[in-house]
């Protein structure tokens, strides 16, 4: 089972891999150039949750992201805008558990006296594809893709229950440093930018990121075989450009 989802994930990899880089290659054929290189800044909001297994139920958990954006464009390939573009970005990432009572008609609901929330922050840093299609002066449609990078800087737990009554799974968890520091998978999204003459370049944009590591120990004897992030972000965007 373990070795289907590495051979899996290991393929995933590579084909996000490979579409930075025949991006790359696009851009390497003939074309009408640009050479168009852009920085700027970004800002927005996380919705993360956890992939585990066992499962674990959780409450959708937002955070902040945000960090310095720099992007170039090499041609135009018929209708298609063809560049790379990478970041570094703060982002908040974690959990937050879903604890369940019965009310007094015997149905489930959300138990407001336990909680249980883990906050991580990661350092950020995707490679992607950038492809855009429009007017080189108005509203262009992109789709950003390629892998990313992410290092674990910080984290911090808020627990409020009876630490002498917890579960496996949360044995397994809580009071627990999170022991793989360093993060990988694919990141791809989508969205709108308005082109301007002398105000710049301002995006928006929505993008998931699906983490193809696991952040705690999941080989054969531990208990847990999957442990990974899941984040859909919305960000906003402003670029200049220093070379046109």
């Amino acid at each position: 089972m373990k070795e289907s989802k590495k051979l899996k994930i290991k393929s995933l990899l590579a084909a996000s891999v490979l579409l930075t880089g025949l991006s790359t290659s696009a851009m390497a054929q003939i074309g009408e150039q640009r050479q168009n290189l852009s920085v700027g800044f970004n800002a927005g909001a996380n919705i993360n949750s956890v992939s585990f297994t066992p499962r674990i139920k959780q409450n959708s958990m937002t955070g902040i992201t945000g960090g310095l954006t720099a992007r170039y464009i090499s041609e135009k390939y018929f209708a298609m805008i063809c560049g790379v573009q990478v970041e570094l970005n703060f982002s908040q990432r974690g959990w937050d558990e879903l604890f369940e009572t019965l009310d007094e008609n015997n149905q489930t609901v959300k138990d407001p006296s336990r909680s249980y929330t883990r906050n991580m922050t990661y350092v950020d840093i995707p490679f992607l594809a950038h492809l855009a299609f429009g007017k080189d002066r108005g509203v262009q449609f992109f789709v950003n893709a390629g892998p990313q990078i992410s290092f674990l800087i910080g984290e911090s737990e808020d627990i409020n229950v009876d630490m002498n009554n917890l579960t496996n799974t949360q044995k397994e968890i809580y009071d627990h440093k999170i022991p793989n520091k360093f993060d990988y998978g694919i990141a791809a999204g989508g969205g709108l930018e308005l082109r301007t003459r002398k105000a710049g370049n301002f995006l928006v944009e929505g993008r998931y990121y699906f983490a193809l590591s696991d952040f705690v120990s999941t080989t054969k004897k531990d208990y847990f075989s999957r442990a990974a992030h899941g984040t859909i972000t919305v960000k906003l965007t402003y670029l200049f450009d220093l070379k046109k």
